[in-house]
């Protein structure tokens, strides 16, 4: 069964912190968060955010986190379970989906660029991110202890703004 994409809530939290997998939580104790907290966090602060539904059962939350929307910068994230080794190829194939789906729920015109951070040692999220077109740096930041790569992938329609100044950060 291919998974499901539907609108996050709240209840969908605990089975996704209960069952997430060891590299997102290093990743969320390296931020200085526990995972069902890093949930809250992300679902909290995404203008949308979205749950994989894996046999009917959550198996991951992303979302998109605007940090300026006259530049069109956004931080994209996504937590999960050892489902989603499962549903490998699936995932794959609707990265461009996904991709598009965070863009739009940041109500990107123009130009947009999305990135975040993502720990060196988690091979399979790179190795995804890479065949989805994101650019994964070779350079390393380490936070409490955990290495990690920048990410970004940048789109749009090539117009500059008006303005590179963002008034909301």
């Amino acid at each position: 069964m291919n998974p499901a994409i539907i609108p996050a809530e709240w209840r969908h939290i605990g089975a996704i912190a209960r069952g997430m997998r060891a590299c997102d939580r290093r990743e969320c104790a390296a931020m200085g968060h526990g995972p069902k907290q890093a949930l809250r966090l992300g679902l909290q602060a995404s203008d949308q955010a979205f749950t994989v539904m894996i046999d009917g059962r959550p198996a991951a939350m992303f979302g998109l986190v605007v940090r300026c929307a006259l530049t069109g910068e956004a931080v994209p994230w996504m937590l999960g379970t050892d489902a989603l080794h499962r549903q490998a190829r699936a995932l794959l194939q609707q990265g461009p989906a996904i991709i598009e789906r965070l863009r739009r729920s940041g109500r990107a015109q123009g130009r947009w660029r999305l990135s975040n951070w993502v720990a060196a040692d988690n091979s399979r999220a790179i190795r995804l991110l890479r065949r989805w077109g994101v650019a994964v740096e070779d350079a390393r930041v380490t936070r409490r202890g955990v290495d990690f790569h920048a990410f970004h992938l940048d789109g749009g329609d090539g117009r500059e703004k008006e303005t590179q100044e963002c008034v909301n950060r």
